[in-house]
């Protein structure tokens, strides 16, 4: 099995060399790791921030894990030239379609939420986002100079039914395996696309997944909800800008965005990406206080989804919950460890 780290800007060096640190521990036999440059340090590198070399080495690989991409110093560049763009090609490229973000409370980290404990407790929530869909696909898109020479901001929001049929399956067969139910948010009462969305997948709740219980949801309703009442999700399936934006604010109800991993799938037998969901922090970046948990939490997702080894995944799940058990904790979780103590306290867990 192939791994290709991309450990991008900012921060993403920091966090991925703890990731590289637990997978060196857990010394798996067949597992080839190679790393190439992405993002912005790319863009210094090669002129892009994703060279054809670095797209062929993802799609030969069973499995990319990415830090993050981004940073002010390349704010300057084409819209087309920027980090993000590369990331965005990236997962075009792999057209990994699904992106599974769990929210996910370690039960010593409640104290750290910005929610009451009691309301947080025992909090499992799993998002599918439709990735390569949607507002940030959508064409025609730019901007544009009027006649009378204002500008135009232009992005299309769209969907056609097979994207959402696609992410549907994903959704309904993770809540199965889950023993739970779906909940589909959209904005149906204002968008067509919207509209499209929650008949498409109530027809295929009906056609396929009938054992699947299936709810819907507007998205400004589903922002309250995981606020007031996170615990009634189970699997939340929506759109690429929704599942954005949703998925952030749950990541606040586990303690810290530094905890949530997140993996990025296509069709069955092609490569997945794994990422962090944390941006390039560029604040902190080189300060050695970043928190490594997402990254090494999307190891684990990239263990059990595409490398064939849930095995693994479980035992470094496990590590980083007894790390956390242990009173392991970097600085956005109210504690004093910098990046390398907390991958070393995870790396020290897995070894017990």
């Amino acid at each position: 099995m192939k791994l290709l780290l991309l450990p991008g800007d900012g921060i993403g060096p920091e966090v991925i060399a703890e990731a590289r640190a637990v997978l060196e521990a857990l010394a798996l036999p067949g597992l080839e790791v190679a790393e190439a440059p992405f993002g912005g340090a790319a863009i210094d590198s090669d002129g892009v921030p994703l060279p054809e070399a670095t797209k062929a080495a993802a799609l030969s690989a069973d499995a990319v894990l990415m830090g993050a991409v981004g940073g002010p110093q390349w704010a300057s560049q084409p819209y087309d030239l920027r980090p993000e763009a590369g990331l965005l090609a990236l997962r075009h490229a792999m057209g990994v379609f699904a992106n599974l973000r769990p929210a996910r409370l370690f039960p010593p980290l409640a104290d750290a939420s910005t929610l009451k404990p009691e309301v947080v407790e025992g909090l499992d929530i799993l998002f599918v986002r439709e990735l390569v869909g949607g507002v940030y696909f959508g064409e025609p898109r730019g901007i544009e100079r009027l006649p009378s020479g204002e500008r135009v901001g232009l992005n299309t929001q769209r969907y056609a039914e097979h994207e959402i049929v696609r992410v549907a399956d994903v959704a309904f067969a993770l809540a199965r395996a889950r023993g739970g139910h779906v909940t589909s948010v959209d904005k149906a009462n204002v968008m067509e696309s919207g509209l499209l969305w929650r008949e498409v997948v109530t027809a295929r709740q009906k056609e396929r997944h009938p054992d699947v219980p299936l709810s819907h949801m507007l998205a400004d309703s589903c922002a309250m909800e995981l606020v007031r009442n996170p615990r009634r999700f189970d699997v939340i399936l929506t759109d690429n800008l929704f599942g954005d934006l949703l998925s952030d604010l749950a990541a606040m109800l586990t303690g810290s965005l530094g905890m949530l991993p997140s993996a990025a799938l296509g069709a069955p037998g092609a490569p997945g990406l794994y990422e962090p969901i944390h941006g390039s922090a560029p604040d902190i970046a080189g300060k050695g206080i970043a928190n490594p948990c997402a990254a090494i939490l999307s190891l684990a997702m990239a263990l059990r989804h595409s490398l064939r080894r849930p095995d693994a995944a479980d035992r470094v799940e496990a590590a980083v919950a007894s790390a956390l058990a242990g009173g392991a904790r970097t600085r956005d979780l109210g504690g004093t460890l910098s990046t390398r103590e907390m991958g070393t306290a995870i790396v020290a867990a897995l070894a017990s």
